[in-house]
């Protein structure tokens, strides 16, 4: 309580010094937060530690996001979630734990929140309590304030790493194989459509992510997003597109299905749809099933076969159609489907690579390619394990055929296939 007392003396201290007839430079704001801090410590002994720690803290508050800049700067924390002006919980390597800094008010935490929502032209309000923002980086806002939030505004931030993970990075971590990151490489450059699945916190959009890294550089790429986070760095012919909410008046709003359309009248090579959540999941179909191959998207689910039931619900909540013509409309659609976990260690994993072959009495039929298969724990509550073939060939190959590529198991003009050699080793990926 002493160090916040003292931080409150501090900032009014700076805010009397201001001249408030003229704009003050960063410089010029560090400057008095430096000497503020000098005078403080002629009657206080400080260590320089904490010096630079309470310059850094009285900057922040006036010119970044107060307590919460040094958390966002700090590449260790990959997620920050605000339950109050007066909790905060970090996450760190997959844990969470409570951080010992707290905004100076409610207040100060409301002004936070505005500032982040207004830089990306959205609004949140008591009329409008909820809104999903980001960061300059990319990284993903999620804010919610009263009457829905009952003790006071909340806010989370999922961080996205300043250098986007590689194939090669996620190798590395254990979550697939190289084997399986060839083979997907391999279907990225065929254009294959791919959806991903997995729940909450499960790595969707870092493996969308990693995924787009294998388009070719000449291809036109449309993103559509409800928050834009993708962070496509590799196709230079990118349009990058955002729904926007409605304004004050109930005005203004663009959705997903919107964006969608609007995307078919650009030429694109490939459609990448951040996530689906509701009846857009049928206008991406519609676009996949009209040409435009190699198209990407994500969705919540717990298992494979639920994607393929959530992605049915979600068009017959904008359309009234048979269920079968859907299943039909799924099954030419999309080509493969994989699905991400984050297991009991906080470890994310790919679980399954499957390939959809189309119809079997009115169900979608699955080709199960690879799984994840689990061979315990280590001394340090590690799950042990990998992503293992299954045995099971890749059925529907003229994709492949098309783009002159080849596979591992593939079954190609009567002859087993291999990896093609123009593809680089995905271990050396940086």
């Amino acid at each position: 309580m002493q160090e916040h007392d003292r931080f409150l003396r501090l900032k009014a201290q700076i805010t009397e010094r201001l001249d408030l007839h003229r704009e003050t430079t960063d410089e010029q704001l560090y400057e008095l937060a430096e000497q503020a801090v000098f005078e403080e410590s002629d009657r206080s002994y400080m260590t320089a530690r904490q010096k630079h720690a309470l310059v850094q803290r009285l900057f922040h508050s006036f010119r970044g996001f107060d307590v919460l800049q040094p958390l966002i700067d700090d590449p260790a924390v990959t997620e920050i979630m605000v339950n109050s002006h007066e909790r905060i919980f970090v996450e760190q390597e997959g844990k969470v734990t409570l951080s010992p800094v707290q905004f100076e008010s409610r207040e100060k935490l409301e002004d936070v929140i505005q500032s982040i929502v207004a830089k990306v032209n959205r609004v949140v309000n008591e009329a409008s309590p909820i809104v999903d923002a980001r960061l300059k980086d990319g990284s993903r806002v999620n804010v919610v304030l009263p009457p829905v939030a009952l003790d006071g505004p909340a806010m989370t931030i999922r961080k996205f790493p300043e250098k986007p993970l590689t194939m090669g990075d996620l190798i590395r971590k254990g979550a697939l194989t190289e084997e399986a990151a060839l083979f997907l490489k391999t279907l990225v450059q065929a254009k294959y459509n791919i959806f991903i699945s997995g729940g909450t916190g499960s790595g969707k959009t870092t493996f969308l992510n990693v995924l787009s890294q294998f388009i070719p550089e000449d291809e036109r790429i449309i993103t559509i997003e409800d928050s834009a986070e993708l962070q496509i760095r590799t196709v230079p012919n990118i349009v990058r597109m955002e729904t926007r909410n409605a304004n004050t008046e109930g005005r203004g709003e663009i959705t997903m299905r919107e964006l969608i359309k609007s995307s078919l009248r650009m030429r694109p090579s490939r459609i990448i749809v951040g996530e689906v959540r509701g009846a857009e999941a049928l206008d991406m179909l519609q676009a996949m099933n009209t040409g435009h191959d190699g198209s990407l998207s994500t969705g919540h689910a717990n298992t494979t076969a639920d994607m393929l039931g959530r992605l049915e619900t979600m068009v017959l909540s904008g359309v009234t159609l048979e269920v079968e013509v859907i299943r039909k409309q799924i099954a030419s659609a999309l080509d493969i489907l994989i699905h991400l976990s984050r297991l009991r260690d906080h470890s994310r994993r790919v679980m399954e690579i499957s390939e959809i072959v189309g119809m079997t009495d009115g169900d979608i039929e699955l080709n199960p390619l690879y799984r994840f298969v689990e061979t315990g724990e280590n001394e340090a509550g590690v799950v042990t394990g990998q992503l293992a073939p299954t045995g099971s060939h890749l059925r529907r190959t003229h994709k492949l055929a098309l783009a002159g590529l080849r596979v591992p198991g593939s079954d190609m003009q009567g002859k087993e296939s291999t990896v093609d050699n123009r593809l680089p080793r995905l271990q050396n990926d940086r």
